[in-house]
């Protein structure tokens, strides 16, 4: 079974669209697929496959010891495509014990599919790291906005620590020296490279670096640039990508550019996955070539090994003091910039044929950006008022 975990360093950056609706496209594909709701103490993903009513799911798995875990893998309506919900609103689903989180993991991996779409939580946390690293290829979303593109690195800067800690045996020199980085709090894993690192536990403690070296060798993640409005924008994925090969020592692929598209709030708004609603659409189109690219090239899971000491150890990283793309060394080609171009274009046409269609009037697209206008104007003045408020002698005397 290929396993295809989705990942996010912050939420909002349109995670769960993929995952459902990429989960349609592969099994319209015709391989036999079923997601899972993995974002645990917040799931949501039923609703963007318009299912309503969902009661049970891997939270009420989770508490109750004797339960059947197919008794929560639903049908759906589109065909080949089955549905694991989160936590059908169980309190305490968020935080799993290791014991829990192998008895899911156990349970995931038994089920007979094709393909095991995860749509995992945002961020760092332990649960969202250790399902990542069920799989090799691995999906990162995220957009052109700095925060989002900062947050990316930190998750993947995490997934990889997490990886080396899980790989490196107890009580070795190895250990030892992740430790004392990750203790150290002026010159610790903020600042250094992992390829700094690994050098220094070469010298130390060859038998330990080989199994690390191993272990990072089969981490190959895959960029998903998400909320596009400029072919530009493309650029500044293609920097973290760098960061990424340079100061975490891993390469990032480049899986997928998708433009922003006011249909997709359309589409949500009728419960109805964009691929059904409009399966012409610049996002539809978007969506199957990302599923395309995973079925020409299948990843095989890397099969971590998972220590109840990672829980203790394995803590998130602190942000780095260099933006994500800080490196200036090139890459290959991805491809993203061309995709990137070929998506705007269809944009630009999709909009002319509205325009000479009549759906469309001239004068509507005038008020559109007219409104947009006023948004933003509205935006920078209450911006002005929040920086002055916050510059103000007396918030700065700490008496306001």
């Amino acid at each position: 079974m290929l396993i295809v975990p989705i990942g996010s360093g912050k939420g909002g950056v349109g995670k769960s669209l993929l995952a459902a609706n990429l989960s349609i496209a592969l099994a319209e594909a015709g391989r036999k697929v079923v997601l899972v709701d993995l974002d645990l103490g917040a799931s949501n993903a039923h609703t963007m496959l318009g299912l309503r009513g969902v009661s049970r799911g891997i939270g009420t798995f989770l508490s109750a010891p004797r339960a059947s875990f197919d008794d929560i893998v639903l049908p759906t309506e589109y065909e080949g495509l089955s549905f694991v919900p989160g936590d059908a609103e169980m309190p305490g689903t968020a935080s799993l014990t290791p014991a829990q989180k192998r008895r899911l993991v156990r349970c995931l991996e038994a089920l007979p599919f094709d393909i095991m779409v995860l749509d995992l939580g945002p961020g760092a946390g332990s649960n969202p790291l250790d399902f990542f690293l069920l799989a090799a290829g691995g999906i990162v979303v995220t957009t052109p906005v700095l925060t989002s593109l900062l947050n990316a690195y930190l998750f993947l800067k995490n997934v990889v620590f997490r990886a080396l800690y899980a790989t490196a045996p107890a009580h070795s020199r190895a250990f030892s020296i992740l430790e004392g980085l990750r203790k150290d709090r002026e010159a610790g894993l903020q600042r250094v490279s992992v390829p700094k690192i690994l050098s220094e536990i070469q010298r130390e403690d060859p038998e330990s670096h080989a199994l690390m070296a191993r272990s990072l060798a089969r981490l190959q993640p895959r960029l998903v640039l998400n909320m596009v409005e400029d072919p530009a924008e493309v650029e500044k994925a293609e920097k973290l990508r760098a960061s990424v090969r340079d100061f975490l020592g891993i390469e990032c692929g480049h899986l997928g550019v998708i433009f922003r598209d006011e249909l997709q709030s359309v589409a949500l708004g009728s419960r109805l996955p964009i691929l059904r609603y409009k399966p012409g659409s610049v996002l539809s189109r978007a969506l199957y070539r990302i599923a395309d690219k995973i079925l020409a090239s299948p990843l095989d899971p890397p099969r971590p090994p998972w220590l109840p000491r990672v829980e203790a150890s394995a803590s998130p990283v602190p942000e780095p003091d260099a933006e994500p793309g800080a490196s200036s060394a090139p890459l290959p080609a991805s491809g993203a910039a061309a995709e990137a171009e070929e998506d705007f274009q269809a944009l630009r046409h999709d909009l002319e044929d509205l325009l000479a269609s009549g759906t469309l009037t001239m004068a509507d697209l005038v008020e559109s950006v007219r409104t947009q206008q006023i948004e933003l104007s509205s935006l920078r003045r209450e911006n002005a008022l929040l920086k002055a408020r916050l510059s103000s002698p007396g918030r700065q005397n700490g008496k306001a």
